[in-house]
């Protein structure tokens, strides 16, 4: 017998992201505030009442169907904590753009975390599942929550801030990504430099980005990326003057997104989008809409 359950899992974008400094692990202090959209993966996910393995079938060739895939290690993670035997099929239809800033995979890793504890009935304490989701990466953790997320840390520390209303937001992507260690190599060497800006305790634990407002977001991937990719920067500056509230890279790129107050602004800005992008009209979700709608009814 085999019992079955669909699951969207929901893109993010960062509304500012700062890089503080090292931290003896050989990650990065970061402060960011995570915030989630309704582009989404889609996941069907099953367990069996027989003992087996976990199979992941995905639709979009090149990416791995075993323990390099984050939704393979997800699984795998939940079975150990659990003691599960039973076998997982895990079928995961892709429409977050790969290595775009947009955490697409840890999402996918978050809602399978999800997926088999409805599933199952087996559900761990809630700071045991965070645990997981940290350890399989560093925004995994936001995945759990949804909404309006304060991130600091790595990245999984969360904090959840109260949402704000839902707005129209443009995601423009322009067809390639870009390599977060190239990315935090590039940081690196910024903060190296001395500058009172970077250094670690500069910002405490409090956000350095605006509370009660969407914007501006501040990125420091920023600097570099649009250095390398200067289109981006042109498309960026488009949006702010298309009426855009704010307007930024996410994560270490290579997407752009843009929140707006209308869809007559959304439809205007998309035109300003180049031919051979990906332009996903959406909209922000908060937390109590985001947990709803992971699970498709």
């Amino acid at each position: 017998m085999k019992k079955t359950i669909q699951v969207r899992a929901f893109a993010k974008v960062n509304l500012g992201l700062k890089v503080l400094g090292n931290r003896p692990d050989g990650y990065h202090e970061i402060r960011t505030i995570y915030q989630t959209v309704s582009l989404a993966d889609d996941m069907e996910a099953s367990v069996s009442s027989h003992r087996g393995g976990i199979s992941l079938k995905c639709d979009q060739p090149g990416l791995p169907s075993g323990p390099g895939n984050l939704v393979y290690r997800a699984a795998a993670l939940w079975r150990r904590a659990r003691g599960f035997k039973s076998g997982v099929t895990l079928r995961l239809r892709k429409r977050i753009p790969v290595g775009a800033g947009l955490g697409g995979g840890s999402s996918d890793a978050a809602v399978t975390l999800v997926a088999l504890e409805r599933l199952t009935g087996n559900r761990l304490a809630p700071s045991k599942l965070i645990e997981l989701a940290a350890g399989l990466g560093s925004d995994v953790p936001l995945f759990l929550q949804g909404g309006r997320v304060l991130g600091c840390g790595r990245g999984e520390e969360i904090y959840p801030l109260a949402d704000l209303p839902a707005r129209p937001c443009l995601i423009a992507f322009p067809g390639f990504g870009v390599s977060t260690a190239e990315a935090y190599q590039a940081i690196d060497l910024q903060l190296t430099s001395g500058a009172e800006k970077h250094r670690i305790n500069s910002l405490g634990m409090r956000s350095p980005f605006p509370l009660e407002e969407w914007g501006p977001a501040e990125n420091d991937f920023e600097t570099f990326v649009f250095a390398r990719w200067p289109e981006l920067a042109k498309v960026k500056g488009r949006l702010i003057r298309a009426g855009a509230e704010t307007a930024s890279l996410t994560g270490s790129g290579s997407a752009l997104y843009a929140v707006f107050a209308s869809a007559q602004q959304i439809n205007r800005a998309a035109k300003l989008i180049p031919a051979d992008w990906q332009v996903h009209k959406v909209r922000t979700l908060p937390r109590a809409e985001y947990r709803r709608r992971i699970f498709v009814d």
